[in-house]
């Protein structure tokens, strides 16, 4: 996820802006769900303070074995493809990101 002007993701970020904006769009979509994540060893991922916010949320999350290509398929086939398709282009706002993310998502096999 992009943060705006460019700034450098941290823990602080992740568990006031970023989550909350994920949280809010998943209880959009299905209230009853359980939420699994899939974090890997980033650190902003692996800090403290995201730990226990998403603990004082009841969300699961996966494991992440370091550099297991198996458990990250899509560090290494569908994001860089979209990656690819989105290289050069400039979105006026993060929904038209996102629908564009999704869209060259929803294009690969």
């Amino acid at each position: 996820m992009l943060q705006e002007n460019r700034k450098t993701v941290n823990s602080e970020w992740y568990t006031t802006i970023c989550l909350p904006e994920v949280f809010e769009e998943i209880s959009k979509n299905d209230r009853q769900c359980r939420n699994i994540f899939h974090h890997d060893i980033a650190s902003y991922h692996t800090s403290a303070e995201t730990t226990r916010f998403l603990n004082g949320q009841n969300i699961e999350l996966m494991g992440h074995q370091p550099y297991s290509l198996d458990l990250a398929p899509n560090d290494f086939s569908s994001f860089p493809t979209v990656k690819n398709k989105s290289h050069g282009q400039r979105f006026p706002s993060r929904e038209e990101a996102v629908d564009a993310f999704k869209m060259h998502v929803f294009e690969i096999s």
